[in-house]
């Protein structure tokens, strides 16, 4: 048991903890000149004369702050320093320099080779591009001050906070109709309904951005109902985002829904309390805490989604972009770690809010109540009908027009139907090899997954001993939830791909991309493992314990034949969100590992929309076909666990 605590331990620290401290770190660095480690001399005809550090003639030769300066360019030339060959009018013969600094401080090159520190380089004055200073490191939060003096980029936070607060008041009003009309009327087709209610989960974010590309964008099929509005803003992001988040709500609400006690529906029947009374006073405050945790997971996807905002964004910045501009645009991976940190802040209170509110829920089904069944009632039937079918509607509609648009020739103007774009030929981002390349992503991820999660969740929920090891497992195993995709990735290359690292040799790999794909997926797998895991009696270990059987054994011959259903649901899920991630490894793909998701999000960049689409209809009904094998498994389990219902 202890070491598979120091396993699984060590791997969330390496894979979780390490990166984000150091991503943490690593936005404190601020490129910055050493101006006070310069010593410099001038002749000027009268032999070399001292004119003291250089941070006291930085106002005379016109130099910003050490850190303005370095912002402007890394290296500073002595030709920069006296561009009219001159000081204090006098003219220049030669420049004399010295360094003093540490390597953290940057240093001194003459003809492109390094000047031992103290010592003096000398160059005449019509060669004075031969000596440089290089700009080094310091430890401060001018990046963060730089973050917050420039409106463009803290204008994200504010966009970021109202397109979040208004996508979850939609889609919380939607999937609560939705659930409703599904769990309390006798309306038709409700396994229907709620297959239709997945389908968001089997795509990338992005489809939907494509999708109200080719339904309101100028081309578009619909862009009349625009009225000469624009789908590429606010609007277009909340449009995607409601379709990318409505089935996490769903699942939330519909579950809230579905533990209420009948006997208080008959109670207000027999004090003839009022459907309208009733609903609120009965209904509303059972699902109160299915409502508020749903709207936390919608918020905290909303403000953290990256794919929605790339494709039907416009000039609409949103800070999971901005992140992906400043280190993929412009190179500036310290402002793209402050950004990072920006994000952080609200998807973590978001998290921990949900955790506490979630913790003072009571238990609303007890073992004296009784399953609420919802009695016939033709015009909410019917009306409920209606409701889902518009919902249920709008979510195929999206998926239906990516679909159409993959498979037409030249959109708009030739609609003939053709294979043309999944062949992929001549695009950019790639084509067969990155499906491919997903594919054994999902694959690998799925099973060494399932196997990782079902063992730490072992040995959080039935360790003996060691209770601050497990307690802290816990603790790191639920905070991939509340760390962004692209927050997660950027640390990546901070960590891994430092050559002190001894985890550096992962970096470029498949091997990466599995490890930050099993972490952002965490949190999910593993508390649905130890829902599984609770439900056996700790007796089998005691038992286990007493007859002398090590814990490998009691774990392979006992814990994973129960629980493996439950691991096929886990493999399920990492399969699918494996396929369809994109924030988590959109930073980490090499030329050899491009995946499917990153591809179609290159292609769009690229103007290739169409067989974009198409590459997105290929990941959906690539996780169609698993989820099929999947239903197919788990009926053949439910075989082999008939000792359950005994």
């Amino acid at each position: 048991m202890l070491v598979f605590t120091l396993v699984i331990g060590l791997y969330l620290v390496v894979s979780l903890a390490l990166p984000i401290l150091f991503m943490l770190w690593k936005s404190t660095e601020v490129r910055a000149f050493a101006y006070s480690a310069v010593e410099m001399q001038v002749d000027t005809g009268q032999g070399p004369t001292s004119v003291g550090t250089l941070a006291d003639v930085a106002g005379k030769l016109g130099l910003l702050s050490d850190v303005d300066q370095a912002r402007r360019a890394n290296s500073l030339t002595a030709a920069q320093l006296f561009p009219k060959r001159a000081f204090d009018g006098a003219p220049l013969k030669s420049v004399r320099m010295r360094f003093s600094g540490g390597s953290a401080d940057g240093r001194l090159d003459l003809s492109g080779k390094p000047v031992e520190a103290g010592q003096w380089a000398e160059v005449p004055a019509q060669d004075l591009r031969r000596l440089v200073l290089r700009a080094g490191t310091q430890r401060s939060l001018a990046n963060y001050a730089a973050y917050f003096s420039n409106p463009a980029l803290t204008q994200s936070i504010a966009n970021s906070l109202a397109v979040s607060l208004i996508t979850t008041a939609i889609v919380v009003l939607l999937a609560f109709g939705f659930a409703y009309g599904l769990s309390r009327t006798m309306m038709p087709l409700k396994g229907l309904f709620r297959t239709i209610a997945m389908v968001p989960i089997l795509v990338p974010s992005l489809l939907a951005g494509i999708s109200l590309v080719y339904l309101f964008g100028n081309q578009g099929l619909l862009k009349d109902l625009m009225f000469g509005a624009r789908i590429y803003g606010a609007g277009g992001i909340v449009a995607g985002c409601v379709f990318f988040t409505f089935p996490h709500a769903f699942l939330i609400i519909s579950t809230a829904l579905a533990v209420s006690d009948a006997r208080l529906y008959e109670a207000a029947r027999v004090l003839r309390t009022t459907p309208r009374r009733t609903f609120f006073t009965v209904t509303l405050p059972g699902a109160r805490y299915g409502l508020i945790s749903a709207a936390f997971v919608v918020f905290t996807l909303t403000i953290t989604e990256f794919g929605v905002p790339k494709v039907v964004g416009g000039d609409f910045n949103m800070l999971a972009v901005d992140i992906y501009k400043q280190v993929v645009g412009q190179q500036n991976f310290a402002m793209g770690a402050v950004v990072s940190v920006i994000l952080l802040i609200p998807a973590v209170v978001a998290f921990f809010v949900d955790r506490t509110v979630t913790a003072r829920q009571v238990a609303l089904l007890t073992a004296r109540a009784v399953p609420y069944a919802p009695q016939p009632n033709r015009p909410l039937d019917w009306a409920a009908f209606a409701f889902c079918s518009v919902v249920a509607g709008l979510l195929l509609l999206v998926v239906g027009v990516s679909q159409f648009a993959a498979l037409v020739k030249f959109w708009p103007y030739d609609l003939s139907l053709s294979f043309q774009h999944y062949a992929f030929e001549g695009v950019d981002g790639g084509g067969w090899g990155s499906y491919f390349n997903s594919l054994q992503l999902a694959l690998y991820t799925a099973i060494i997954g399932t196997l990782v999660v079902l063992v730490g969740g072992y040995i959080v929920e039935k360790g003996r001993g060691f209770v601050a090891a497990r307690t802290g497992l816990h603790f790191l195993a639920m905070l991939p939830m509340a760390i962004p995709g692209l927050v997660l990735g950027l640390s990546y290359i901070f960590f891994f791909n430092d050559r002190s690292n001894p985890f550096n040799f992962l970096y470029g790999t498949m091997a990466i991309l599995v490890v930050s794909t099993i972490t952002h997926f965490y949190t999910v797998s593993h508390l649905t493992a130890l829902t599984a895991l609770k439900a056996m009696d700790r007796e089998f270990e005691a038992v286990a314990a007493s007859l002398k059987q090590p814990v490998t054994r009691m774990f392979t011959r006992v814990t994973l034949p129960v629980c493996l259903p439950t691991g096929l649901d886990i493999a399920a899920y990492y399969f699918v969100n494996a396929l369809t991630t994109v924030s988590a490894v959109v930073f980490l793909y090499a030329p050899t590992t491009t995946l499917a998701a990153v591809a179609a999000l290159n292609m769009d960049d690229a103007g290739q929309i169409q067989p974009a689409a198409a590459m997105c209809m290929l990941i959906f009904y690539t996780n169609l076909a698993a989820r099929g094998v999947h239903a197919v498994l788990t009926r053949v389990l439910a075989s082999t666990q008939a000792w359950r219902a005994r």
